[in-house]
């Protein structure tokens, strides 16, 4: 007989419709399994025929012939374990009916004693199954939570084996699992509240003013100070300002984290905005995504979110130039032998370095023990083409005693999150017509800062003082006018005055300092 059963494998953040065809046939006992499967699948077989056993089934007798559906395409893990359970269920006993498992889409891997344990993708495969008009989804219990956040979805959560042939046969038997379902809203209210504020760090208030700045605008952050001057406890901070993820980017989010197998599986979604601070020993395939079979990286799980680089010289230079695709695209494209996938990768860089190795360098407090070749060849660990794609350069002093001892009466959280959401709603109609490429200051092109960012006469003669007089850089001139741009849009201004261009100007100091030449 034959039996068609549907799952799904990943491809990057997407889910491609498998379907499952057995075929048992008399003959002597034969288990084969084609369509591009790896170890993990073919190794099913011992799995399956232990689940059933100990579950009070039996495994088909016979010549079993499996198919996986499209067969060009390579299957992978043991996400495939329940859904060929199901098929050999129905293609060669009485226990199932091909009737039976129409339209649902299953997916789970089994333990030995016919339990069933989480998987990977779980996400994508549900917004598949409902694009697709599935009757459901059968998944494990750990797993229902991720895939209940697709809206209109029947989700069934399964422990074992024997749940899910429960299901199948009768809906309403009393083994048979309940429809999962769950509220989102009460989720994303959960997601406002943060265990740290803004209002912790005392001082430092013209960092917080260009974190602002950075984050009204999507702009790329650069923190130079000495040590424990406060600058990963601001950057920490950061995603408490930034404006709530919608539900799109919720999901895309959820999406890579689900298939890099860093998901929650009590949540089920990420409601918050993530904040990756990888450690400076980072491979390059640990930052961009990679290996045999590709996963995704930091800065693809930094969707939406931050990618703090703490120390950024001491990253591994071609480390550090894998940045420069993905700051540019807001995504990242992984070629293998037998496959490429491209991961979403739109995120905020926000760094922190010491002006020296010592890390005293212009310290009014502490003498600096560095030669200049050692503070240059420091310095240079970072290239120009990486220091283009940042648009603030903020110095950070040491704070003083009064301010550490003195009363929180700086802005809080709320605050600051209140006028970066009205900066960035005025983006948001500003950019209307060019939703799919620009969402934010950040990501405008040269047309767009040429539209959107027109000077005034005192506005340019300014702009022209500092680049001719003051020594700031070419490359400089298109990241002012679009922080300039984002100073404006924080004070509800339709124009960009000179005030808000010589603040502006206030962070390009590396770029007169150490990278101009």
């Amino acid at each position: 007989m034959l039996s068609h059963v549907w799952s799904s494998a990943t491809h990057g953040v997407d889910a491609l419709p498998i379907e499952i065809e057995t075929h048992v046939d008399s003959g002597m006992p034969c288990y084969t399994v084609v369509g591009l499967p790896n170890g993990a699948v073919r190794e099913s077989r011992d799995r399956v025929k232990a689940a059933l056993k100990n579950s009070g089934l039996s495994m088909p007798r016979g010549v079993i012939t499996i198919n996986l559906a499209p067969a060009d395409v390579p299957k992978e893990g043991a996400a495939f374990d329940l859904p060929l359970a199901i098929g050999l269920l129905a293609a060669g006993t009485d226990w199932l009916t091909q009737d039976a498992v129409d339209g649902y889409w299953i997916l789970g891997e089994l333990a030995l004693d016919g339990s069933v344990r989480p998987v990977r993708g779980v996400l994508p495969m549900a917004l598949k199954a409902q694009a697709e008009s599935c009757a459901g989804v059968i998944v494990p219990e750990a797993n229902a939570p991720e895939a209940a956040v697709v809206d209109g979805l029947p989700v069934y959560p399964v422990q074992n084996v024997m749940q899910a042939v429960h299901l199948l046969r009768d809906p309403q038997h009393d083994a048979a699992p309940a429809r999962y379902t769950r509220d989102l809203d009460s989720l994303f209210a959960e997601s406002v509240e943060h265990a740290i504020d803004f209002q912790d760090v005392q001082g430092q208030e013209n960092v917080k003013r260009a974190l602002e700045v950075a984050a009204a605008g999507g702009h790329n952050a650069l923190m130079v100070g000495p040590p424990g001057s406060g600058k990963t406890m601001l950057a920490r901070r950061l995603p408490t300002v930034l404006p709530p993820l919608t539900t799109a980017e919720a999901l895309e989010t959820t999406k890579i984290h689900s298939v890099g197998g860093k998901l929650d599986n009590q949540h089920g979604i990420i409601a918050t905005r993530p904040f990756r601070s990888p450690h400076h020993t980072i491979s390059d395939a640990g930052l961009c995504g990679g290996g045999a079979n590709p996963s995704p990286g930091e800065i693809s799980l930094a969707h939406n979110g931050v990618l703090f680089l703490d120390e950024l010289p001491e990253f591994q230079r071609r480390v550090l130039e894998v940045l420069r695709q993905p700051l540019e695209e807001g995504k990242i494209t992984i070629s293998r032998a037998r496959t490429t996938v491209t991961y979403p990768a739109r995120f905020m860089m926000v760094a922190s370095m010491n002006p020296c190795p010592c890390g005293h360098l212009n310290d009014p407090k502490r003498e600096c023990v560095c030669t200049p070749a050692q503070v240059q060849r420091y310095l240079g660990k970072i290239s120009g083409p990486l220091m283009d794609r940042v648009d603030l350069h903020v110095e950070v002093t040491p704070v003083a005693f009064d301010d550490l001892d003195g009363p929180r009466n700086g802005s809080t959280s709320a605050a600051v999150r209140a006028r970066v959401v009205k900066a960035r709603a005025m983006q948001r109609d500003r950019f209307a017509e060019h939703a799919a490429h620009v969402h934010c200051n950040a990501h405008m092109g040269a047309r767009h800062v040429h539209e959107y960012c027109a000077l005034d006469e005192a506005g340019r003669n300014l702009l022209k003082m500092a680049i001719e007089r003051v020594g700031l850089s070419a490359r400089a001139y298109t990241r002012i006018l679009k922080v300039a741009r984002t100073i404006a849009d924080l004070e509800a201004s339709s124009a960009i005055r000179p005030a808000h261009v010589s603040e502006a100007i206030q962070y390009r100091s590396l770029d007169r300092d150490w990278w101009n030449g």
